[in-house]
């Protein structure tokens, strides 16, 4: 009976530790993930610097879909699309090189700057609408703005 006793005790033990664990994984994961994915974001600032743009209208932009781990957007000249892999938990955030369209335009330095500040980035830091990409610890590669 003492054993029984023992068993059942340690069994109910273990199933409530393993089912708190679950809720805290659960929870704690899509709350990060959802802050930048499925969003639109803006670029506004570049290496700390204000993006000055000829053509205004062309703002360069980028969305995160995690159905498919894919990143696509514009440059302000061309199309921009890849792969990314992201880690909420962490912030960690690498886009992989991905493909472009190669149209030539006033503003091609702004896209160059974009693009590169968007494979550079390893981490990501957000602060209300405001998202920034980061390398280690350094100033903010880019800055990005959601859009409604």
């Amino acid at each position: 009976m003492k054993n029984t006793i023992i068993c059942f005790s340690s069994l109910l033990i273990i199933m409530t530790t393993g089912s708190c664990a679950n809720m805290q994984r659960n929870t704690a994961s899509p709350v990060k993930s959802m802050a930048i994915t499925g969003k639109t974001w803006k670029l506004t600032e570049i290496n700390g610097q204000p993006i000055a743009l000829k053509n205004p209208k062309a703002n360069p932009y980028f969305m995160l879909n995690t159905a498919d781990m894919r990143y696509s957007g514009h440059g302000g000249c061309n199309g921009v699309g890849g792969t990314f892999e992201i880690k909420p938990e962490s912030m960690r955030i690498k886009f992989n090189q991905g493909m472009s369209t190669m149209i030539a335009c006033d503003d091609l330095a702004t896209e160059r700057a974009f693009t590169q500040a968007l494979l550079a980035a390893d981490n990501y830091s957000v602060n209300g609408d405001t998202l920034m990409l980061n390398k280690a610890r350094m100033a903010p590669l880019a800055k990005f703005v959601a859009q409604p």
